[in-house]
């Protein structure tokens, strides 16, 4: 049985400060979970409604490991763990921080600055349709632990090596010590469909509002951008890392 101070404390995850103190995490919806208890991230227990239970129970006992803690909550008390309007009726508590890849793929990604959740969780589901394995994220991005970036990457975040860091530029520049291209993705830079990739790249993608700051423009040794063709003033970031990966996966 959940207790009041167990719904309390899980419940608290929804705020990053709590996510941060406690290094844990809530994933929400069947995909999301399912795709997260198939990695190698810790799950402390999965929490269901039992409308959910009464729906899914096979594919809870097949799933699931028979040793993991399941509670079956009422959809009152689910709401609280919740922060969509119409829940699924799973959510699972898992630790933030997987086991160490240190992974250093021909191409990654970075991003610099960019707040929405759902573009964060959106391009790393793109790096994911795109076989990136790397996505590094500067502190002031939204939290990758974010319910609605969780969310957004549709179980995504579980297949990469992601990771939020507070020396940004100094990773960036250790990264181009090592032979990596840094690429930006830009308003202005050079044609993406006629760019000439290196076989070492991160790829950065910033702040749509913004654009890169003058610290990363100090470090990156090219701009590239998708040529426009007709009257929009600009491309979502998401959608432009879609483009852009699609062009620079075809060039590894």
């Amino acid at each position: 049985m959940l207790t009041k101070n167990e719904l309390k404390y899980y419940s608290s995850l929804l705020q990053k400060k709590h996510r941060n103190n406690e290094k844990k995490f809530l994933v929400e919806g069947q995909r999301s979970v399912s795709e997260a208890l198939q990695s190698s991230y810790k799950c402390d227990l999965v929490i269901i409604t039992q409308d959910y239970y009464s729906v899914n129970k096979i594919d809870i006992e097949r799933e699931i490991d028979p040793n993991l803690r399941i509670e079956i909550v009422s959809n009152s008390v689910f709401n609280k763990l919740s922060d969509t309007k119409s829940p699924q009726g799973i959510v699972g508590i898992f630790h933030t921080t997987p086991p160490a890849e240190n992974s250093k793929p021909d191409l990654a990604v970075a991003l610099e600055n960019i707040s929405d959740p759902g573009n964060v969780g959106t391009i790393i589901r793109n790096c994911d349709w795109f076989g990136i394995k790397k996505a590094i994220l500067s502190n002031d991005c939204a939290d990758v632990y974010n319910p609605k970036v969780v969310r957004s990457t549709m179980g995504s975040l579980f297949h990469l090596d992601v990771g939020e860091t507070e020396n940004f530029y100094t990773t960036l520049k250790e990264l181009q010590m090592e032979g990596y291209d840094l690429l930006c993705a830009d308003m202005t830079g050079e044609n993406v469909y006629e760019f000439k990739l290196n076989k070492k790249s991160v790829v950065v993608f910033c702040n749509e509002a913004n654009g890169p700051t003058e610290k990363l423009l100090t470090l990156i040794d090219k701009k590239i951008t998708i040529p426009k063709i007709g009257n929009a003033e600009s491309l979502n970031v998401a959608n432009a890392s879609a483009v852009i990966l699609s062009q620079l996966t075809r060039k590894v």
